[in-house]
C-alpha cells in the first residue's frame, strides 16, 4: 500500500496536522493491532495479516511535525546530531549548515573546491552513526 498526500494551502498544518492523519493512523492501528483477514491463493487458506509502516519520505518540515524532532535551530541534522557544523551570519541571523561534503566518497573532486564552497578544502569524514540505545 502508498498513500501519498500534499496538504494545500498558504502555511504547513504545523501541529494541526493530525487532523490530517487521523484517518491513517486509525486504519494503521486498526491493521496492527486486529489484522485483517486475507485469503493466500498459493496456500488456499485464510490468515490474518499485520501490517506496520516502513518508512515515510516528507520534506524537512514535514519531517518534524511527524517525529517531533526539531528541524529549526543549531542541531537540526538528524545524521549529525551534536557533530551539526553550521554558521550563523552576521546580517540576518540565518543558520546555514556547512561540512556537507564529508559525505561525499573520500577522493571526490568536490572535497578539493575552494572557492566554490567556502574557501576551504574538506577533509572531515563521515559522523559515526548512533547506536540504538544512544537514540533511545
Amino acid at each position: 500500500m502508498m498513500l501519498s498526500m500534499i496538504i494545500l494551502g498558504l502555511r504547513q498544518p504545523g501541529n494541526d496536522i493530525d487532523v490530517y492523519l487521523s484517518p491513517l493512523i486509525e486504519d494503521l492501528t486498526k491493521l496492527w493491532d486486529e489484522g485483517v483477514l486475507v485469503f493466500d491463493e498459493f496456500w488456499n487458506e485464510t490468515f490474518h495479516l499485520h501490517v506496520v509502516p516502513f518508512c515515510t519520505i516528507n520534506e524537512f518540515p514535514a519531517y518534524g511535525n511527524l517525529s517531533s524532532y526539531s528541524v529549526k535551530g543549531h542541531r537540526t541534522c538528524p545524521i549529525c546530531e551534536e557533530d551539526t557544523s553550521y554558521i550563523e551570519l552576521k546580517h540576518g541571523r540565518k543558520i546555514v549548515f556547512t561540512r556537507h561534503r564529508r559525505f561525499l566518497k573520500p577522493h571526490h573532486p568536490y572535497r578539493r573546491l575552494k572557492k566554490a564552497f567556502n574557501g576551504s578544502q574538506e577533509h572531515e569524514t563521515v559522523p559515526i552513526l548512533l547506536t540504538g540505545d544512544e537514540v533511545f
